[in-house]
């Protein structure tokens, strides 16, 4: 009894027709999916907040990522001091860290 066959040739071999690409393909089609879905969004919402944070100025109220709030006082490269109510107090602040600005025009 002589068994020759060999389990990497019936594994190597092709199994024939169209159908057996697609399960190859699916992950080339999710790319544009994933895209528009998670990486586009993210891009958008950080460039609202690079734009938000360029066009800051003193006397804008802001909070930071913290929950702190506060009125700018000054603005310095990348250091921001805010004054916190009800002490008056002055904090200096990364630049980074402002998570909202809120323009008060009615004062």
């Amino acid at each position: 009894m002589i068994v020759t066959t060999s389990f990497a040739f019936w594994a190597a071999a092709p199994t024939g027709g169209a159908g057996s690409s697609l399960p190859m393909l699916l992950p080339l089609l999710l790319i544009p999916v994933l895209y528009l879905v998670m990486i586009r969004p993210q891009q958008k919402r950080q460039k609202e907040w690079q734009l938000m944070l360029s066009s800051i100025k003193a006397g804008d109220r802001v909070t930071t990522a913290g929950g702190i709030r506060g009125i700018i006082l000054s603005i310095k490269d990348d250091v921001i001091v805010i004054r916190v109510a009800p002490d008056n107090i002055k904090l200096e602040v990364a630049k980074s860290a402002i998570a909202s600005v809120t323009t008060d025009n009615a004062q």
